[in-house]
């Protein structure tokens, strides 16, 4: 399966749009830090999504910053993006990897013991555990897992599988990316802490290096 460098995964969500042109976010965020994009749309058509996706990947290119698709396996395919990110509720990552081809990457969200289980005997090349913390950017029926649920779940996962990235998601500033690294993250996923700071730029390349800075920290 494929090398992954999670460090940084700034999420393009669908409801950015008033921030501002979705390609021209996921450019900026690429050539400031970011490691991996994900593009999230839960209110667009599958053809406004094929087409954003192609947008973006075009934006991303000479960046070599892979894009990946949340939960549409079709949108991925159809736009010929890196991969998918898929939940509990999406398709499994079985059938998605025998769709995608062992050179897709595949990343998967954990929430409890149960889809860590999951992770860890899916053909995934990354598992993203959280909400970690409370935030704004996506209504959740699960309460957030806190550090302790995060510790506990990156341990489980870390002990069978140790050489796959595991990301923590949800509420995670630069101030809080030393928190969540110390406690097993390999890298964070962030939406409103980047794409609704007064400056994208700014933002990403400072939560980038809050990252490697915990991670170098950590002997990583």
């Amino acid at each position: 399966m494929t090398k992954v460098d999670y460090r940084l995964n700034p999420i393009i969500d669908g409801s950015l749009r008033d921030v501002g042109n979705l390609a021209e976010l996921a450019g900026i965020a690429a050539r400031n830090g970011a490691t991996i994009i994900q593009y999230r749309d839960k209110d667009a058509s599958t053809r406004e999504m094929i087409l954003q996706a192609k947008a973006i990947r075009e934006a991303l290119a000479g960046t070599g910053v892979p894009l990946l698709v949340n939960d549409r396996i079709d949108v991925a395919l159809a736009a010929e993006v890196e991969g998918v990110h898929i939940g509990r509720d999406d398709m499994a990552p079985e059938i998605a990897r025998r769709l995608l081809g062992p050179d897709a990457i595949i990343g998967l969200t954990v929430k409890n013991e149960a889809d860590a289980d999951t992770a860890i005997a899916a053909p995934i090349d990354y598992a993203c555990i959280g909400g970690v913390f409370d935030t704004l950017s996506k209504k959740n029926a699960d309460a957030p897992v806190g550090i302790d649920g995060f510790s506990a779940l990156s341990q489980r996962i870390a002990a069978a599988r140790p050489n796959m990235p595991l990301g923590a998601i949800a509420g995670i500033d630069a101030e809080r990316a030393g928190e969540v690294v110390r406690a097993g993250a390999d890298g964070v996923a962030a939406i409103a802490s980047i794409f609704r700071a007064p400056d994208v730029a700014v933002a990403t390349s400072e939560l980038r290096s809050a990252v490697d800075a915990a991670l170098e920290a950590r002997g990583k």
